[in-house]
């Protein structure tokens, strides 16, 4: 299919568009629901996996049954430290896990077992493919695409490979390469996994309504002994809705996703953002804090320290905003810009800002870290730089209303520049 074709498959004729920051539109659920590999262990026996987690005949996606299967898959690899099975095993519902909680760490031991697993048998197929989605998990989006393409390699009509390919494109700002990878892998094996990648592209494209429809086709493609990828969709499909202005159909939604799995924390989150776009403040605030306790993060730190400032409790709003730079870490482990965003939007270590959204633009060009490179430059006088990246970060057409925001004013800034160089002052807000 041609690059046009699939635009056009992916941008249907109606209103507009979705993304979840938190990564990667699903793509945590690495393990297709068949697994055998044919190159493997010693003389290339074949190697039998039992069902991963969530399929017929395994344990479901509970935050019970992925417990029993790690629980399990530890002992038997504690038996026979050999057990390629068991690795893999172990590996998905590690995976799985990391998702359901919102912590990297049950990913980070996911990726060891695999690769003691490859260590001793680099070719063994089943913890190759399932490894690109481990670095995609772990932000490590170079050494993802290599490994997508290492087991595409080593069986092309294997759709998952091109859904890893896509999404390690995706995220280094290869949009086009990475729409053909999904068009691939639609093509090859349509389901739940394909769904929430075109979801995604037409979100990045500025098409809310289609984006919706593909990620509801992938909430009604997902068996019912999988509820935390029902969960993750419901909430998906609440922040397609949150996006829209749609309240009530988003807060129905995140509840949906509570339901399905209890302590879902893309449920709770999104809970707290409708309370705040409805004005509900305290609600919204007390749902963040909870949600704070069992996952740290800078996005919800942040969240809180605004909704305190809301109120003009400086003193609050200030604890939780060096909570968040707490949380993001040191300015040379970020992978992603959100720091340099969160910093320029909120007035602080502005140099700062500038040099973690260049050093993560050396590596990445996708449209999250152009907005966040030109808000930056935009924020200490830097004009026509910042123009420069705005335009780069809105090349897929986005309908993000944020980066349209700031896009706006970079603009205004940069006309205003061109008549009466000495009349722009950044820091207006």
């Amino acid at each position: 299919m041609t690059k046009k074709q699939l635009l056009s498959r992916w941008s249907v004729q109606t209103p507009f568009q979705w993304i979840a920051a938190t990564i990667l539109v699903g793509v945590v659920a690495a393990v297709a629901p068949h697994l055998l590999s044919r190159s493997t262990a010693p003389r290339d026996e074949p190697i039998s996996i039992a069902p991963t987690v969530g399929m017929p005949g395994a344990p479901p996606t509970s935050a019970d049954g992925l417990h029993r299967r790690i629980a399990d898959t530890e002992s038997r690899l504690r038996e026979q430290p050999g057990d390629i099975g068991a690795a893999v095993l172990l590996a998905d519902a590690l995976l799985r896990q990391a998702r359901a909680t919102n912590d990297g760490r049950p990913a980070s031991r996911a990726g060891e077992v695999l690769k003691a697993v490859l260590k001793e048998h680099p070719s063994q197929y089943d913890a190759l493919r399932m490894l690109g989605a481990i670095d995609l998990s772990l932000h490590r989006f170079r050494d993802a695409l290599e490994v997508g393409r290492r087991a595409r390699d080593l069986r092309p009509d294997d759709a998952w490979n091109y859904g890893v390919m896509g999404d390690a494109l995706i995220e280094l700002g290869d949009y086009d390469e990475a729409f053909e990878a999904f068009d691939t892998m639609t093509a090859k094996r349509p389901g739940a996994a394909a769904y929430a990648r075109v979801a995604y592209a037409r979100e990045l494209r500025g098409n809310l309504q289609g984006a919706l429809q593909a990620m509801q086709l992938a909430a009604k493609a997902t068996p019912s002994e999988d509820p935390e990828a029902q969960a993750w969709y419901a909430a998906q499909i609440g922040e397609l809705d949150l996006r829209m202005g749609k309240l009530d159909e988003a807060e129905r939604e995140f509840r949906h996703a509570a339901f399905l799995f209890p302590g879902y924390p893309h449920a709770s989150i999104g809970q707290g953002k409708v309370k705040a776009a409805q004005g509900n403040r305290d609600e919204a605030l007390a749902i963040y804090l909870e949600q704070l306790k069992r996952t740290p993060t800078l996005d919800l730190a942040a969240r809180i320290g605004d909704l305190y400032a809301q109120r003009g409790d400086a003193k609050q709003s200030e604890r939780y905003y060096q909570l968040a730079e707490d949380l993001a870490g040191p300015v040379v482990a970020q992978t992603e810009a959100n720091l340099a965003l969160f910093l320029a939007e909120h007035d602080r270590k502005l140099p700062e800002a500038v040099r973690v959204a260049e050093t993560v633009a050396a590596m990445r060009h996708d449209v999250f870290t152009e907005d966040a490179l030109a808000w930056a430059y935009f924020r200490t006088g830097r004009i026509d730089e910042a123009y420069a990246a705005s335009q780069r970060a809105l090349r897929t057409g986005t309908r993000d209303e944020r980066m349209l925001s700031r896009a706006a004013r970079i603009r205004v800034a940069s006309q205003a520049r061109n008549v009466h160089p000495a009349s722009v002052d950044p820091t207006w807000h």
